[in-house]
């Protein structure tokens, strides 16, 4: 017995050894520092293995306007990550009978069309076909008001629904609004008590609750987008996502969540293995994020100009976690380097180069640009020393130019290559390249 127990504290000792020669802080160090200095993320990374934080590392600033820089306590928006917590909750209620998975929603919401068909499962997996209300045309009208649940739900009847339910899957917003509400009647207590009772307060999350505080002692993040530099964004009101999407934490909360839950510490191994049970690449508040021959699980989210990112890897015993309050770079692009990163994988850290290219030469460069079998054309304009790109019915898009007619809008991952030799643009998205010709 005594020398298996050495055996083993040996073995693990040698693992944690190999794991921590393999994964360079330092380097990744670097990466986040130069993703900072060219204006392209502000945020923070918190990585973990074997359920203990091995890195954390927060760069940009929490509010520019008071010059406050971030730290590895500053708190951001988690967007829809916020809906796995809920998942959580709601299979909580499951496990303590206060609720069934097939328990139709007529019995809280016998207004929305439907009501009779939709399970609490539905909701869960986004298979309900309830529209989102994010997707309303004048969402952005009202997202920034308080709203009542009898409001909500008047809004989101009117929003209607996209197909029957349980016949395919979508995401919507709507389900876990909906979801909140359910747990407030069952419980008869605010979402906000409910989330801190059963997740928050057990697990000690010290930088982790629901709603903006709005003060700027509370280190909060005000969050940010780039238009010839950072310009703040407003916040919708927490009462509106719910919670879908108004949860407030930082990565090392979300790294010391993810391995509660994933090792049962929340729920039981049997609520956890629904949850990670996909229908139409659909959990229960969970995605497949698996990289490579790494199979994970988790959530992204985002909302006002926050992202966030949660993965859990179980064969590699690794959890990771990043949230930002100000990105002009494809999020992808970054949580791929962190992966690799915590897999102690080989990775190249980009240089960005600024090009300075002359007003005529971009001048020549403007125009309509249209593509065979394409529904919509590429305008480009010029403004000053720089062009932005617009496709049919998008906003405009502020282009870097990267090289010689070479231009890219990082946040998106496009990359658009001028030939004006013989008016041609190819355009590079997602792996797919596309030739334009101007008209």
């Amino acid at each position: 017995m005594k020398f298996k127990l050495i055996a083993s504290c040996l073995s693990l000792c040698i693992a944690t050894t190999t794991f921590s020669q393999s994964f360079d802080s330092k380097k990744l160090d670097h990466y986040l520092e130069t993703l900072e200095n060219h204006n392209k993320f502000m945020g923070s990374v918190a990585i973990s293995k074997n359920n203990e934080i091995i890195y954390t590392k927060t760069v940009g600033f929490q509010n520019i306007e008071n010059k406050i820089k971030a730290d590895n306590n500053t708190i951001y928006s988690i967007g829809s990550i916020s809906k796995t917590f809920t998942a959580v909750l709601v299979l909580k209620a499951v496990e303590q009978k206060k609720v069934n998975l097939n328990t139709t929603i007529d019995k809280f919401f016998p207004e929305l069309p439907n009501a009779k068909k939709i399970t609490v499962e539905n909701l869960l997996n986004h298979s309900s076909g309830i529209g989102s209300l994010t997707d309303n045309a004048d969402y952005l009208s009202w997202h920034a008001q308080p709203k009542s649940e009898k409001e909500i739900v008047e809004i989101i009847t009117k929003t209607g629904t996209d197909f029957e339910p349980n016949t395919k899957s979508a995401y919507s917003n709507s389900n876990y609004v909906l979801l909140s509400y359910i747990l407030e009647h069952i419980y008869k207590k605010k979402y906000s008590e409910i989330l801190t009772a059963n997740i928050i307060k057990p697990l000690q999350l010290k930088n982790t609750y629901f709603g903006h505080s709005q003060s700027v002692t509370n280190h909060e993040a005000v969050s940010y987008t780039f238009s010839n530099g950072w310009n703040p964004h407003a916040n919708t009101h927490a009462s509106v996502p719910m919670g879908a999407g108004a949860i407030q934490s930082n990565p090392a909360d979300l790294v010391k969540f993810s391995d509660a839950l994933f090792n049962g510490k929340i729920i039981s191994k049997e609520s956890i293995s629904k949850m990670k049970t996909l229908k139409n690449n659909y959990g229960l508040g969970l995605f497949d994020y698996s990289f490579e021959n790494h199979p994970g699980i988790g959530h992204d989210g985002a909302i006002d100009g926050y992202k966030s990112m949660f993965t859990n890897f179980e064969n590699d015993k690794i959890s990771y976690a990043i949230t930002s309050n100000a990105t002009n770079y494809k999020l992808d692009l970054i949580t791929d380097i962190v992966v690799k990163a915590a897999l102690g994988q080989a990775y190249e850290i980009p240089e960005f180069k600024a090009i300075n290219i002359k007003p005529e030469e971009l001048e020549a460069l403007t125009g309509t640009y249209a593509a065979e079998g394409m529904p919509f054309k590429i305008t480009i304009t010029r403004q000053e020393n720089t062009i932005s790109a617009q496709a049919t019915g998008q906003s405009p898009l502020p282009l870097e130019a990267i090289d010689n007619n070479i231009f890219t809008f990082d946040k998106a991952g496009i990359q658009l290559t001028f030939k004006p030799e013989t008016k041609g643009m190819i355009l590079k998205q997602s792996g797919r390249e596309i030739e334009f010709k101007k008209e």
